[in-house]
């Protein structure tokens, strides 16, 4: 009999090739999401594995008894939905009560049910472990012993709502371990940390215009929006189908248990992924800003991956074939 996994915020861009992920390794899934209407694109989006995908509806991942129903003839449980919100004007209610309340409540409501969970696999973020305060940092080695030092008192304080959603993913990332620490459980936790994740739509979206954050990132840079080439902000991305191979490796590998691992494909820039775009679809050139062509990335920090790629053994694909994947993908939305 084929293992059940629980996956979180199954309507997200990343959770829904989680959920692809999990079902071509022959998984059940069990997928949460906020509404009937959520569910039913979440089966939609997965037409072909139908006998195998169900949902429960969570209304708010915060609640104290969110969890309980959930739960029920569960093996494993992978935690994705939290908020990438860069524009949050409640930091509290937007930010840190559904990313740090959202993961202590689940890893609560596993320890308290009977569901013989064996792991819990996080989605946590790079933005855990890159300093902010730091810049570019030219030269330095990122690893998972790093942490982004920033406090929920001090993100607050700054008023800056990115460094508050970088603050958050960090307090709740901890949360989870410190859980684990201070109650034992008999499940363990792996976290994934990755950084902006680019790549194609698989779940619903009703028009171009609710776009998730990062298709939005590469959609701006061909839709005639952007005149010039953004500075890049993250020296660092991920496809988000390696991504979710990831978490089954996660899930599934003896040496994840309670580590954490830095998921991250190579360094890029944005003058990189407009030389793809303009070079793949020569049609997109007059709405896609050129810069200076081939230019080198920039003097900034490295990520070492290496202990995901000794552990789980993660590929990853090209910029370009990401990049490509993910034109496409958004050009058919926006032609539907």
């Amino acid at each position: 009999m084929s293992s059940t996994i629980l996956i979180t915020g199954g309507s997200g861009f990343a959770a829904a090739h989680v959920i692809r992920a999990f079902l071509s390794q022959g998984y059940n899934v069990k997928a949460t999401v906020r509404s009937e209407a959520r569910g039913e694109e979440v089966l939609a989006s997965h037409p072909e594995h139908s006998a195998k995908l169900s949902y429960v509806v969570i209304p708010d991942i915060a609640d104290k008894d969110a969890f309980n129903d959930a739960l029920k003839g569960v093996d494993g449980v992978i935690h994705v939905a939290s908020p990438m919100i860069l524009g949050a004007t409640d930091f509290e209610a937007q930010l840190f009560r559904p990313a740090v309340d959202g993961t202590v409540n689940l890893l609560e409501a596993i320890q308290k049910s009977n569901a013989n969970v064996s792991r819990v696999v996080i989605t946590s973020s790079i933005a855990s472990i890159l300093d902010p305060l730091q810049g570019q940092r030219p030269g330095y080695v990122y690893t998972e012993k790093d942490w982004n030092p920033v406090s929920k008192e001090a993100a607050i304080e700054s008023g800056n709502a990115v460094l508050a959603y970088l603050a958050s993913k960090t307090i709740a990332e901890k949360a989870a371990f410190d859980y684990v620490e201070k109650n034992k459980p008999k499940f363990t936790v792996t976290a994934l940390c990755p950084p902006f994740i680019y790549g194609p739509l698989l779940h619903h979206v009703e028009s171009i215009k609710e776009l998730n954050t990062s298709s939005n990132d590469i959609y701006r840079l061909f839709n005639g929006s952007e005149k010039e080439v953004p500075t890049t902000a993250f020296f660092s991305y991920v496809d988000v189908r390696d991504l979710a191979k990831a978490h089954v490796q996660a899930f599934e590998k003896p040496a994840a248990s309670n580590q954490r691992y830095l998921i991250a494909a190579s360094a890029y820039t944005y003058q990189q992924i407009v030389d793809i775009i303009r070079a793949k679809f020569p049609e997109l050139s007059e709405t896609t800003p050129k810069g200076v062509t081939g230019a080198p990335i920039p003097p900034a920090y490295i990520i070492d991956t290496t202990k995901a790629n000794t552990d789980l053994g993660v590929k990853y694909r090209s910029l370009e074939d990401t990049i490509v994947d993910a034109v496409k993908s958004l050009r058919k939305l926006e032609e539907a």
